[in-house]
């Protein structure tokens, strides 16, 4: 087995110290000669123990390494850096939430209602089906016309009024189209009667607010109800065209498509086919005629009077009441007979010769 070259000379030096020190062959009266020798071992000895030119590579490398592993901390640094980043996130994202609950209940005008118009914005873009789109517009449009009868009681200024009521257009607009969009696609008498009724009750709630309104807002109330009543109107015209091969001119306006005009030729296949359309009944102008009222009787006297038996004579210088023909009766048709035929006759021999045949029947 092998000793390394190193471990070897070490030994060595090791070994002639200790015989130097050992050694006897000086004089004991020459101690400095003595101790000169020692000091002279003793430097070889640490002149033998300097490390070979691989030592120091290899040493080297260890403190290069090391004093690499020292900058570590500007990633530290950036670690703390990304964790004030995430907090700033959720310290805005928590004063998002609070925000937009406090904007809850904010009216056209005030500072937060841009927020809350935003956050209505952000609902509709989460929400993916066109009817529940539809219905959020008109939603918001009914909070809309809520609004504006808080901002009566308030007594607000003409600006506020004139925010809520162009969002209201806005929202109502953009349901009408999209829901009357799918009622033509797919049908559904049950849809327009729902947004036609819709119209009728926001149109009746904002006349309440119109005589306590600004007076400069009053004709923007009044194009609001004229806009419901167009509604109302399309509503009527669709749902009388669904049963028709062509419900529509296909092109559109600001409620959407706009309805077919002319013969309607019915189509068998058509799901409103079997639902009669829902038209609106026009008013009457004909007065209406009272039955007149019964003439008095008179009160009865003491003297029984019998009623004659035979005709009235007419009053003098009246003309004689028409003689309108009677048809004569006609004869009910012949109830049906049923034939009654005797059963057949049944003969039996007879038993017993000499007597006559047994004949049943």
């Amino acid at each position: 087995m092998g000793v390394p070259g190193w471990f070897a000379r070490e030994r060595a030096d090791g070994d002639r110290f200790a015989d130097l020190v050992d050694d006897g062959s000086f004089p004991e009266d020459d101690e400095f000669e003595r101790e000169l020798a020692i000091v002279g071992g003793l430097r070889d000895l640490g002149a033998s123990g300097a490390p070979d030119a691989e030592t120091r590579q290899r040493i080297r490398a260890e403190i290069a390494g090391r004093l690499a592993g020292a900058e570590a901390p500007p990633k530290r640094r950036g670690h703390a850096v990304a964790n004030l980043a995430a907090a700033g996130v959720a310290l805005v994202l928590a004063l998002g939430g609070l925000t937009m609950l406090l904007s809850k209940d904010a009216l056209p005008g005030d500072p937060l209602y841009g927020i809350k118009r935003a956050g209505e914005s952000a609902a509709l873009g989460l929400t993916f089906d066109e009817q529940d789109k539809a219905k959020k517009h008109l939603e918001f449009a009914t909070n809309r016309v809520g609004e504006l009868d808080e901002l009566t009681r308030q007594g607000a200024g003409t600006k506020a009024y004139f925010t809520g009521l162009a969002d209201f257009e806005t929202d109502l607009r953009a349901g009408v189209t999209q829901l009357t969009a799918l009622v033509t696609d797919q049908g559904g008498q049950s849809r327009l009667t729902e947004l036609r009724s819709w119209a009728r009750q926001q149109s009746d709630r904002l006349g309440l607010q119109v005589g306590n309104a600004p007076s400069e807002a009053r004709d923007k109330f009044a194009a609001a109800r004229v806009l419901l009543d167009k509604v109302q109107a399309r509503t009527t015209d669709l749902g009388s065209r669904l049963v028709c091969y062509t419900i529509t001119t296909g092109s559109s306006d600001d409620l959407g498509a706009v309805p077919a005009a002319g013969d309607c030729v019915r189509d068998p296949g058509s799901t409103d086919a079997a639902v009669p359309p829902v038209t609106t009944p026009a008013p009457s102008s004909a007065p209406s005629s009272s039955a007149p009222a019964p003439a008095s009787v008179p009160p009865s006297s003491g003297v029984d009077t019998v009623a004659p038996t035979g005709p009235l004579a007419p009053p003098p210088g009246a003309k004689p009441p028409p003689v309108v023909a009677t048809p004569a009766p006609t004869k009910p048709p012949p109830l049906p007979t049923t034939s009654t035929r005797p059963p057949p006759l049944i003969s039996i021999p007879p038993l017993i010769p000499g007597l006559p045949p047994i004949i049943i029947g």
